[in-house]
């Protein structure tokens, strides 16, 4: 965006408000790994709302995972084999999180991820509503995503570094888990300030 969009007050260009969400999302999951002991606030829990519907179905704990070329999935799941603590495992992942993870959102895939128990009935309706929208809202900011919503395959790097990252959180996570991507559209999302 030029100086001159910025004084009139136009809307960032999709990739600017793609960087800045991501570099939000950076700064605050590494606040919740440094300050929060990992556990999710609201700046990664959005309200996601069904597309024509006015009042949000709930909200869901979202994942941003770095690209293949800069992907973690092996130290995480190298912590994952180091040890059957649960607390150990939690211990071990917020100190590889809360280091360098967070710091270049440029590695990082702009397509959201959430998990869901097996046969989960709510994301069946995310699903099947295949467009919806996450509101983020948190530290005096404000993002309106509208996302294609999407079924990640066990093959997919989303899913494999989703269920590694997550079982270092929830041992319990059952293998047959459901992953959701959410995929933004950034020319019809939005952003405040």
């Amino acid at each position: 965006m030029s100086l001159l969009d910025q004084q009139f007050g136009l809307p960032p260009e999709p990739n600017a408000r793609r960087l800045a969400f991501l570099k939000w999302q950076c700064h605050t999951r590494q606040i919740a790994m440094r300050e929060n002991m990992g556990r999710p606030d609201d700046a990664i829990t959005p309200a996601v709302t069904l597309t024509g519907e006015s009042e949000p179905l709930g909200h869901i704990i979202t994942l941003i995972c770095k690209l293949p070329a800069y992907s973690v999935t092996a130290e995480l799941n190298h912590i994952l084999a180091k040890t059957h603590d649960p607390a150990q495992r939690r211990e071990q992942a917020l100190r590889f999180l809360s280091a360098a993870h967070y710091q270049k959102a440029a590695e990082f895939s702009d397509v959201l991820v959430a998990t869901f128990p097996p046969r989960s009935p709510g994301a069946a309706k995310l699903r099947e509503a295949e467009v919806v929208r996450l509101d983020f809202e948190a530290y005096a900011q404000k993002y309106a995503l509208h996302c294609r919503v999407w079924t990640i395959a066990p093959h997919n790097f989303l899913y494999q570094t989703t269920m590694a990252h997550n079982r270092l959180f929830n041992p319990a996570l059952p293998p047959d888990t459901v992953v959701l991507g959410f995929e933004p559209d950034w020319k019809l999302s939005t952003s405040t300030p």
